[in-house]
């Protein structure tokens, strides 16, 4: 596969994109069109915290390709459906061969659904809270490398260290570094990857809530 770029995978019509979605259609169509775009819905935000928490210690693509069953299977993420979730569901959720069957896992989404009802009681939103801590500007210079983006920052560790505060779990700085990635509140496409500019657009237009 050519690349103008070792960081850089290059595509139809001269389009460049993040070497990390490599040739599977389902991840380019990720990378081209939600990561690093910036999202205000509290449901979807709650997903992306579940399923990020769900994919620790696997590949992002193994998440991605069950996702459609992991909405099924957790009502597709609706915070207050979630919060309900009893001992019941607990058991469904084991015997799910869609999802990642990991009991920790699956019970942290649930106690995450029930903080997250708290932080909309408390801000008006999940959003509002959240968007707190994105850095008003990155303070990072653009990278133009694959290795040069961290794994966690001082805005992703003092988020996670307030969740854990508000007894979240599976949400370590590295974890909270890549949901803020996903959802647009930092914008690590590398520089020359076709959808960077697109994500700033985005992120420009966008009011943050709260």
């Amino acid at each position: 596969m050519a690349g103008t770029h070792r960081w850089l995978l290059a595509g139809d019509r001269d389009v460049h994109r993040c070497w990390w979605c490599g040739d599977d259609p389902l991840y380019r169509t990720y990378h081209d069109t939600e990561w690093g775009f910036p999202q205000a819905d509290d449901d979807r935000l709650y997903e992306k915290l579940c399923l990020e928490g769900f994919q620790s210690g696997l590949s992002w693509l193994t998440i991605l390709r069950k996702r459609e069953h992991f909405r099924r299977a957790f009502r597709h993420f609706r915070v207050a459906a979630v919060a309900r979730f009893g001992a019941r569901d607990v058991a469904r959720l084991l015997g799910d061969a869609g999802i990642v069957r990991h009991r920790g896992k699956i019970a942290s989404a649930i106690n995450n659904a029930r903080r997250a009802r708290e932080l909309q009681d408390e801000f008006g939103s999940l959003a509002a809270f959240l968007w707190r801590w994105a850095p008003e500007d990155d303070p990072r210079p653009a990278p133009v490398r694959g290795d040069a983006i961290p794994a966690t920052t001082t805005a992703s560790t003092a988020l996670a260290k307030e969740l854990r505060r508000r007894r979240w779990s599976f949400v370590g700085p590295t974890t909270v570094y890549a949901f803020m990635q996903a959802t647009g509140m930092v914008n690590d496409h590398l520089v020359g990857c076709t959808t960077r500019a697109r994500a700033e657009r985005a992120r420009a237009r966008f009011v943050r809530p709260g």
